[in-house]
């Protein structure tokens, strides 16, 4: 019976994608969770500083996985490259509006809305992480880009520390967007595509 089941279905994401997007996932909740402000009632300073080395250390392990997926997108197997996902803004329109009307082909790799997210989050977490390090250069003088904002001034670091907020909400966002539609999908082709990701297999 196992061996019948197995027949039926086929290695989709490899072992580095999964280690990548479960990886992601963590320490985006890490530096989320670290967050100064999220803990101003903290009064143990020891504490604070744990916090940020937390939340400092959680940002430069995206930016190592922005950098592996950006390269894993052009020599990774067939369904990690940007070329089996990523389709033209029309074909995504499109498949979307047949999401919403409940018959949207199944797609054995990412679909061209999921795609299109894919593209979207990489982005937004690439300008939540490279403000994030001006913001933690231009404020604590810290960082690899302390040499070019260490005496930056405050309206400086109040507008470096607006757009890191704003791209990190805005990247939450995505990813509730993204929980949304990985449930849709599962239930509109009836796949659980969280055991997928974690098994790298789907069905044929």
């Amino acid at each position: 019976m196992r061996s019948t089941i197995h027949a039926k279905e086929v290695k989709v994401w490899d072992p580095l994608l999964r280690l990548f997007h479960w990886t992601l996932l963590g320490s985006f909740c890490a530096a989320w969770f670290s967050e100064d402000e999220l803990f101003e009632s903290v009064q143990d300073r020891l504490s604070g500083e744990y916090l940020q080395e937390v939340h400092v250390w959680a940002g430069y392990a995206i930016a190592a996985l922005l950098l592996f997926r950006l390269l894993w997108g052009f020599v990774g197997p067939r369904y990690a490259r940007f070329r089996d996902f990523v389709h033209r803004p029309g074909e995504t329109l499109a498949y979307l509006k047949a999401v919403l009307a409940w018959r949207a082909p199944r797609h054995l790799g990412h679909n061209p809305a999921g795609g299109a997210m894919i593209i979207v989050l990489l982005l937004s977490l690439s300008v939540t992480v490279v403000s994030g390090l001006a913001l933690y250069a231009a404020d604590k003088g810290l960082g690899p880009l302390a040499g070019l904002l260490v005496a930056a001034s405050d309206g400086t670091i109040d507008a470096i520390k607006g757009t890191h907020e704003l791209a990190t909400h805005f990247t939450l966002l995505l990813v509730v967007g993204h929980l949304i539609g990985v449930v849709w999908e599962s239930l509109l082709h009836r796949e659980n595509l969280v055991r997928a990701m974690i098994t790298g297999r789907k069905r044929a």
